[in-house]
């Protein structure tokens, strides 16, 4: 059976494991900081693959920012990820062929080959954590646009510049849908920019009206921002994933998207493919 080193490269982490072609992780799952150099990350890279090549066919990278079309290399970097990142020539680090993939690809090819939509031909993931990743497949292909960077969740939510998103844009949908607008729907309900996430949580537990309202507007933007997603692609399913899925009523936000798309009614589902879907995904698409 074939197997794949993968790799998830994000702004604070990295994660490495060999995953085999039917998407099981077969290895120790290895974790490190995020290094602030290039050097650092090409270093933790080279490491692990001179360690593990030999029991690999593939290198499989998931990796922040947009990946070409070849899946060679990265055309658009994150904030979070050292200055000239898109650079690195990741084929020159092993003898054997590296794949690359954007991490909110990645995942939602995980979701589909065996997740939560897998038996759908068109399906939309939604990475909810401090920021909003997302993936697209149609028609049973990944839809990567033109150059490679489709499936950014940065479309417009509002036209009157109401927040600046971490893009440096106005109004994206990340910065409503995300953990980040969580805290500033809090900020902005409560005057008080000290209260977190965590605080609006226990809130909601203890049935505090603020916090319940100040959850409740969170997520009708998220349902909002599917809505237009569903009436364009006219998914069988949109699948919610990532750190604040969880804080979500699926069933609530499932009956207020289809009461109000000119599509046929979609599923909204909570991914399963679990914490090392971007690796998976990637060795999939890898394989």
């Amino acid at each position: 059976m074939k197997k794949a080193l993968a790799f998830d490269i994000g702004g604070t982490k990295i994660y490495s494991t060999i995953i085999d072609e039917t998407g099981k992780v077969v290895g120790e799952i290895d974790k490190f900081s995020t290094p602030k150099t290039l050097d650092g990350i090409k270093k933790i890279l080279k490491d692990q693959i001179n360690k593990y090549e030999a029991k690999a066919d593939v290198i499989a990278i998931a990796t922040a920012g947009a990946v070409n079309n070849e899946n060679t290399r990265v055309i658009g970097s994150t904030g979070n990820l050292p200055q000239g990142y898109s650079n690195i020539d990741f084929q020159s680090l092993s003898t054997k062929k590296v794949f690359l993939e954007n991490d909110a690809n990645a995942a939602s090819w995980a979701e589909y080959k065996i997740g939560a939509s897998r038996g759908t031909q068109v399906s939309v993931m939604l990475t909810l954590g401090t920021g909003v990743g997302g993936g697209i497949i149609v028609n049973n292909k990944l839809l990567k646009g033109k150059s490679g960077a489709a499936g950014e969740m940065h479309f417009k939510m509002y036209p009157d510049k109401r927040r600046k998103c971490t893009c440096g844009s106005w109004d994206c949908f990340e910065i409503y849908a995300s953990g980040t607008a969580l805290k500033l729907d809090a900020v902005e309900a409560l005057n008080d920019k000290n209260v977190t996430t965590y605080d609006v949580i226990e809130g909601v537990k203890n049935n505090d009206k603020k916090m319940v309202d100040i959850l409740s507007r969170w997520q009708n933007d998220i349902i909002e921002g599917i809505k237009g997603l569903a009436n364009i692609f006219d998914p069988d399913c949109v699948v919610l994933s990532g750190s604040m899925a969880q804080f979500v009523d699926i069933k609530k936000v499932e009956e207020e998207v289809n009461s109000d798309i000119v599509t046929t009614p979609t599923s909204i589902r909570i991914a399963t493919a679990g914490n090392y879907a971007g690796m998976i995904g990637a060795a999939l698409m890898a394989f």
